[in-house]
């Protein structure tokens, strides 16, 4: 899995009037848990951007003040009206000790359906699953090249190696749907 750096400074229990300042100077309140750890820090925003404004799963290499973590970003909070990141949550990660992730879900091929004039919806766009860090994937990937009209891939598709998928087997990933033009068609085909 890809992994970001991101470095932090340490701070102390702030007033709300100091963490304000803080977010003024460009900066984002964090904090990094986990395996007997708790450290508060902040780290500049243009640093997150990249874990933050992507669809794509990545670990977080956190260098507080030379000290350095492998982690994920846990939980992020974001302001009401303009949507600026305003807190982030680390988990400590380690080696032996299973962690949560939403993985994203990468579709290939060309439905049969769609070849057909049907139209083809991704009704999951991620997945939570459960494994080792080192047995992490970067993305799952399904082929739906024989995927038809009027069918669906389900959850229970997923071939799971190295990791448990932490949602039901019959939630649909993806479908084909029939089109107004395949029923005018059709419609027109019974005249």
């Amino acid at each position: 899995m890809k992994t970001i750096e991101v470095i932090g400074f340490k701070r102390a229990n702030l007033t709300k009037a100091q963490i304000h300042a803080l977010r003024m100077e460009g900066n984002v309140p964090a904090v990094l848990y986990g395996s007997g750890i708790n450290e508060m820090f902040h780290t500049p925003l243009y640093l997150l951007k990249d874990l933050v404004y992507t669809p794509e799963a990545r670990f977080v290499k956190l260098n507080i003040e030379g000290k350095e973590y492998l982690a994920i970003k846990q939980d992020m909070q974001f302001h009401p009206v303009n949507d600026m990141l305003i807190h982030i949550d680390f988990l400590a990660l380690q080696d032996d000790k299973e962690v949560s992730m939403d993985i994203p879900v990468r579709l290939t091929g060309t439905p049969a359906g769609v070849l057909k004039g049907g139209k083809l919806i991704q009704r999951l766009t991620h997945l939570k699953i459960k494994a080792l860090p080192k047995n992490m994937p970067d993305n799952i990937t399904m082929d739906i090249t024989d995927l038809e009209v009027g069918k669906s891939t389900r959850v229970g598709d997923i071939k799971a190696e190295n990791f448990v998928i932490l949602k039901s087997t019959a939630i649909p990933i993806a479908n084909v749907e029939v089109t107004r033009a395949m029923k005018e068609v059709s419609g027109d085909a019974k005249k």
